[in-house]
């Protein structure tokens, strides 16, 4: 099963030469070119917003109904093809096949439920208070064109939401997946055009991603800007559409803490913590990064955590064996290593890992620390990799106190086997999404987002539609 020639879908065409010059598709695992990438100049760009702007016409004209049915053949669409672009995703992004498959077939899961929702972006009637007026209303429509950003770690899941939610709105969209893992992308905006989305409805651009978010938020046929990716990128991105007026959408990563509590079922924790840890290497935006353990039992949880990781297999996401895939690219490997450095240098136990794994592909170890203080940088940044942090507490209180310590709020968890402190700990830890005894809060029918710096909006659940709509108050008076 090869990797398909790459093109861009602009104005209604598959273009696989463009005026901004190509970039090589490495796989992860091997470090071998896949494909090369055409990229979009300025010119073709303005070519995609402008397409846009016709397809929004187009799109928005539509009823719900006819909306939802397409969505749905575009999900039908995808679950037919789901071995083929599980593989495709496999190979550009390095996560196990296993792994791609599941987010192929969330992804079209995800399609479905904003189709349904389409059917329900319900207004209501508000009784007037003056004679003379026949009816007030408020109601929903769509936003305008949509320009959408997405990075390389889910480059099915992600897209997938931006797009079922924009569409299922009435919405047009520019999407620019990450250069790192663009076929992925490609053979699900396919999907949808083969399902009767209109043509212009949905252009695909790649090229220089400051030039690109930069041309396309400035814009004027953009009318909203949402973004998946770092806080620093984020900001900018929100800075840009706020200079414009422009609706903003941002998922902005997080540093999710773990507290186990003393009357957690340790084995079922560990199992599960360990599996949400190495996760696609870690480079999830929810990924647990702080485990807070009482001090008690610090040890036994330390022993258990490490043997388990060392003992993870790595390598080639299409060998089923594998457990845990490479890092996206060389940069998340210099990365890792600066966070090691800088949590060695500051005193904290580097209890297992904290190397390059010396083969083909960027495989980094799966890393564990112990009592890193609070000032290293693996403390106050997210790693976005293989590297967890295990910290001693002594009361409940202070491991909330310092799970809520940063300036983050994506994901939290906890493990607890009575019912008041699973309720105190989900009304008292400071994030958008928590998790008590399971790591399994992204679900098609529930809001992803973060609260504090890890972003602005939610997707996915009933309110990711809202937000690709604007509030319209309509009244009806009588004629004179």
């Amino acid at each position: 099963m090869d990797y398909p020639e790459l093109a861009l879908h602009i104005a209604g065409q598959w273009r696989t030469q463009t005026a901004g010059g190509r970039r090589a598709v490495v796989n992860p695992a091997t470090e071998e070119v896949i494909a090369q990438l055409p990229l979009a100049g300025r010119d073709e760009l303005a070519e995609a917003a402008a397409s846009a702007r016709r397809g929004f016409v187009q799109w928005r004209a539509k009823s719900a109904l006819e909306r939802c049915n397409i969505l749905r053949t575009a999900a039908q669409n995808i679950r037919e093809q789901a071995k083929t672009i599980a593989h495709v995703l496999t190979l550009e992004q390095g996560k196990p096949l296993a792994e791609s498959l599941r987010e192929v077939t969330l992804s079209a899961d995800i399609i479905d439920f904003q189709a349904e929702e389409a059917k329900r972006l319900y207004g209501r009637l508000v009784p007037p208070r003056v004679e003379g007026i026949l009816s007030q209303s408020v109601m929903r429509q769509p936003v305008g064109p949509v320009a959408a950003f997405t990075p390389w770690n889910f480059p099915a899941n992600l897209p997938a939401r931006k797009l079922a939610s924009a569409l299922a709105a009435g919405c047009s969209v520019v999407i620019k997946p990450a250069e790192e893992t663009p076929g992925t992308c490609m053979l699900l905006v396919r999907a949808f055009l083969d399902a009767g989305v209109p043509p212009d409805a949905l252009n695909m651009v790649c090229g220089d991603p400051a030039e690109v978010s930069s041309f396309l938020i400035d814009h004027p046929a953009i009318a909203k800007v949402s973004f998946t990716g770092s806080v620093a990128v984020g900001k900018l991105l929100g800075e840009q559409a706020a200079r414009h007026v422009k609706r903003f959408t941002g998922e902005l990563g997080g540093h999710a803490p773990v507290i186990v509590c003393d009357d957690a079922d340790f084995p079922f924790a560990l199992k599960q913590s360990l599996a949400a840890k190495f996760r696609n290497a870690g480079q999830v935006c929810a990924s647990p990064i702080r485990f807070y353990v009482p001090r008690a039992r610090f040890g036994e949880w330390s022993e258990a955590f490490v043997q388990a990781a060392r003992a993870l297999r790595l390598g080639d996401g299409t060998d089923p064996a594998t457990q845990m895939g490479p890092l996206a690219h060389a940069r998340r490997i210099e990365d890792m290593q600066r966070f090691v450095d800088d949590a060695v240098e500051r005193g904290a136990q580097l209890l297992c890992g904290g190397h390059r794994v010396q083969r083909p592909g960027f495989f980094f170890e799966p890393t564990v620390f112990a009592n890193a203080p609070a000032d290293s940088r693996v403390m106050r940044q997210e790693p976005f990799g293989p590297i967890a942090v295990l910290q001693p507490y002594d009361t409940l209180d202070e491991a909330i106190a310092q799970a809520n310590a940063l300036p983050y709020g994506l994901g939290a968890y906890a493990f607890t086997r009575d019912l008041h402190t699973a309720h105190r700990l989900g009304d008292a830890l400071e994030a958008g999404m928590v998790g008590i005894n399971h790591f399994g809060v992204s679900q098609p029918e529930m809001p992803f987002g973060g609260w504090k710096e890890s972003g602005i909006g939610q997707e996915m659940g009933a309110e990711g539609l809202l937000h690709y709509t604007e509030v319209k108050t309509l009244t009806v008076g009588v004629p004179s």
